[in-house]
């Protein structure tokens, strides 16, 4: 079967009809999809562009391309929906009912989908924060971490503190716990006056296995033993110290840190919400 061509369109990034129309594609199994993201489409002649190439897509296929679009400009939307793709304008769909409750006219505004300047600035500092912090770094920066994720070597703490950190704004910092942190079953120095902060990930061992192999084949540090000892004993770790964690084997990025901002209740930029 021909993989379906998915084409994201928007006037600025793209994350957002990435991420939704991501989200909708998902809930069909067994498709196999081709998608192109076609960023920065902010002019009539852009847009005549991105039509080309959906009609030369669906010549080529035979079916119609599916367009997720965040697309503002009425006139640049105009001209992309006159294409023969299947055309999924999530600008449209919701604006004109928000217009109708606000009981306010629609005034497009081209680039400002991500927020403003300022949670621009937040979001920048949160994940130099979070490369500064990476791995064990910097701990005297503790207090101003809102989280501190912690586990063994390779169980996705780095990915998820910057996804963390440029998606809401948090100051994610991360330490690794080391063969001798769990042989005495201990907390390291660094790591005790912090504890309301810490949020553990663990992983399975065969995962963790099959991850460290890619990195350092055939070493000790990869073995299918020295993994299952590592992740039996952080786990423990983790129960002696009353420390929330969340087994991540087969979690993305985008899940993980859901999962923690839920269950650590934290919000954007940080904001805790405390139980009522």
């Amino acid at each position: 079967m021909m993989k379906r061509a998915i084409i994201y369109i928007s006037d600025s990034t793209g994350i957002t009809a990435e991420t939704v129309g991501h989200s909708l594609l998902t809930q069909f199994p067994g498709l196999e999809f081709e998608p192109v993201t076609l960023r920065f489409v902010d002019s009539e002649l852009k847009a005549r562009e991105a039509a080309e190439l959906i009609n030369f897509a669906a010549e080529k296929s035979g079916q119609k391309p599916i367009v997720f679009s965040t697309l503002v400009e009425p006139e640049i939307r105009r001209i992309v929906m006159h294409s023969q793709g299947l055309f999924m304008d999530f600008m449209q769909q919701f604006l004109q009912p928000l217009a109708d409750e606000f009981e306010l006219p629609v005034r497009p505004s081209v680039g400002h989908t991500h927020g403003q300047e300022q949670q621009y600035e937040n979001r920048m500092t949160a994940v130099n924060f979070a490369l500064e912090s990476d791995d064990g770094l910097r701990t005297q920066q503790y207090d101003r971490a809102d989280i501190i994720l912690t586990g063994v070597s390779r169980s996705g703490k780095t990915p998820t503190c910057v996804y963390l950190a440029l998606h809401y704004g948090i100051f994610a910092a991360n330490y690794p716990l080391v063969e001798e942190d769990l042989e005495n079953m201990h907390l390291p120095e660094h790591l005790k006056k912090y504890r309301q902060k810490l949020f553990g990930l663990s992983i399975s061992a065969d995962r963790l296995h099959r991850i460290r192999s890619e990195r350092r084949p055939d070493s000790e540090y990869a073995s299918l033993r020295q993994c299952q000892y590592e992740v039996r004993q952080v786990e423990a770790l983790f129960r002696q110290c009353q420390i929330s964690f969340l087994d991540v084997t087969t979690m993305s990025v985008e899940e993980i840190s859901t999962h923690i901002m839920t269950q650590a209740r934290l919000g954007h930029n940080g904001t805790t919400f405390k139980k009522p």
